[in-house]
C-alpha cells in the first residue's frame, strides 16, 4: 500500500521533468513531504487542449497533449453517486485493475503521472506502546539517485450532480497509485510498493488512445534502484509538513533492528 509520499518539485521543474506542454492549475503547487489520501498533488497526463474562451473546456477536436494538472488523492468512479468512496480508492492493484469495475475504464484510457520524491512505509518493530501494540517506525523510500519517482497512477473525473452546469466546480478530478507486491529488498518493510513507468514508457502509458493491455509498460523498480531508511516518527501526523520529515535518522541512534532494516545510504 501506498499511503503517504512526498513530492516537493515546483510546477516548472515537472514540466520541464516530463515534457509538459500545458500547465492547467488553478493554484500553484506547493511542496508537500506529507502527501495524503485526499489532498490535492501533481499528475501529468494527456487531454485534448482546452478551447480558448471555453471556460476551460477540453477541445475534444483537437489531438491530445501533455498536462500537468493538480488532482485530489482517492479516486471517484465516474459512476459513483457519494464521492466519500475516493477514501477508499488511493491505491488500485495493478494485478487487478484492468477488471476492476472502479477502475477498468480508467485504466483503459485515463492513466496518469504522479511524480514523487519518494515514499512512506511502516514497519511494526516488537517494540510495544500503550496497550500492547507494535511501535511502527516510518521508513522513507526514494531513487537512490535522488532523481523523481514515476509512478503509475489513474485518474477520473466526476460530474457533481448538485452543481450548475456554469459552476466551475462541477467536475471533480482526482486520482489513484497502482501498487504491486514489494521487491526482495522492500519486502521486509511491506509487502506492497507503488509502481513505477520507466521513462522510456512514459509516452506509450500516458497515450489515452492506446487499445491494448498497458500492464506491460509498468515495471517495478529496478534491484538497487532504491534506499530506505527510517525517519521521524512525526510523519504520522498529517498536520506535520517539512523536509524535516524525510531526513534520515542516524542508524547509530535507533533501536538495532530497526537499523538493520535500512537498505542503504540515502546519499
Amino acid at each position: 500500500m501506498c499511503g503517504r509520499y512526498a513530492s516537493t518539485r515546483d510546477a516548472d521543474a515537472l514540466a520541464e521533468e516530463f515534457e509538459v506542454v500545458e500547465q492547467v492549475l488553478a493554484t500553484p503547487l506547493e511542496a508537500d513531504w506529507n502527501v495524503a489520501p485526499t489532498k490535492p498533488v501533481p499528475a501529468i497526463l494527456e487531454r485534448p487542449p482546452r478551447e480558448p474562451g471555453a471556460g476551460g473546456e477540453d477541445d475534444e477536436d483537437a489531438g491530445p497533449q501533455r498536462q500537468l494538472r493538480s488532482l485530489t488523492w482517492g479516486l471517484v468512479p465516474f459512476w459513483a453517486k457519494d464521492p466519500g468512496i475516493g477514501s477508499r480508492m488511493i491505491n488500485a492493484r495493478t494485478e487487478t485493475v484492468a477488471d476492476k469495475p472502479a477502475f477498468r475504464q480508467a485504466f483503459a484510457k485515463r492513466r496518469c503521472l504522479l511524480p514523487a520524491d519518494g515514499y512512506f512505509e511502516w514497519y511494526p518493530t516488537q517494540q510495544r506502546g500503550k496497550g500492547g501494540k507494535p511501535l511502527k517506525q516510518p521508513f522513507f523510500i526514494r531513487p537512490h539517485d535522488g532523481g523523481v519517482l514515476a509512478m503509475a497512477g489513474l485518474y477520473e473525473i466526476w460530474r457533481d450532480p448538485d452543481r450548475a452546469d456554469d459552476d466551475p466546480e462541477r467536475f471533480r478530478w482526482t486520482c489513484t497509485v497502482l501498487t504491486t507486491s514489494a521487491t526482495d529488498e522492500l519486502g521486509h518493510l511491506h509487502d506492497r510498493m507503488p509502481m513505477t513507468v520507466a521513462r522510456e514508457s512514459w509516452a506509450a502509458w500516458l497515450d489515452p488512445t492506446r487499445s491494448d493491455d498497458a500492464r506491460g509498460l509498468l515495471v517495478p523498480a529496478a534491484p538497487g534502484a532504491l534506499t530506505a531508511y527510517p525517519v521521524s516518527t512525526a510523519v504520522g501526523n498529517v498536520r506535520n509538513n517539512g523536509p524535516s520529515l524525510v531526513e534520515p535518522l542516524p542508524l547509530e541512534e535507533v533501536d538495532p533492528e530497526v537499523a538493520e532494516q535500512a537498505t542503504g545510504s540515502p546519499g
